[in-house]
């Protein structure tokens, strides 16, 4: 599926049913860079989620921030940082239901 440069796509791994990871990219583009609210909304979670499993739970997880994109993958299974990662899908789905312009999918690994 192409993705619209007014899509915010947020791309969740699953393996063996558990959150391994996700893929954040794009933007939502319901306001000027820089006030976008959904943008901020997604972008203050995100860095939640990856501080928390980083740096709070101590987790084996990459963390690869570039220009509108963002990836966490969890290196080992980590059960706090797995539910957390199914915590921010739900999230995210919210989000989703919301604002026509959030993609969500999950992939089985």
């Amino acid at each position: 599926m192409k993705q619209s440069t007014h899509d915010l796509r947020a791309v969740f791994i699953r393996r063996d049913g558990a959150f391994t990871g996700f893929e954040i990219s794009g933007h939502a583009g319901y306001g000027e860079a820089g006030s976008d609210i959904v943008c901020s909304a997604v972008s203050s979670a995100v860095m939640l989620v990856c501080n928390a499993v980083t740096d709070f739970f101590g987790a084996d997880a990459d963390v690869t921030v570039e220009e509108n994109r963002i990836v966490l993958r969890l290196n080992s299974f980590d059960k706090p940082s797995e539910r957390l990662l199914e915590s921010f899908h739900v999230h995210m789905e919210n989000i989703a239901e919301d604002y026509c312009r959030v993609k969500v999918e999950i992939r089985e690994a």
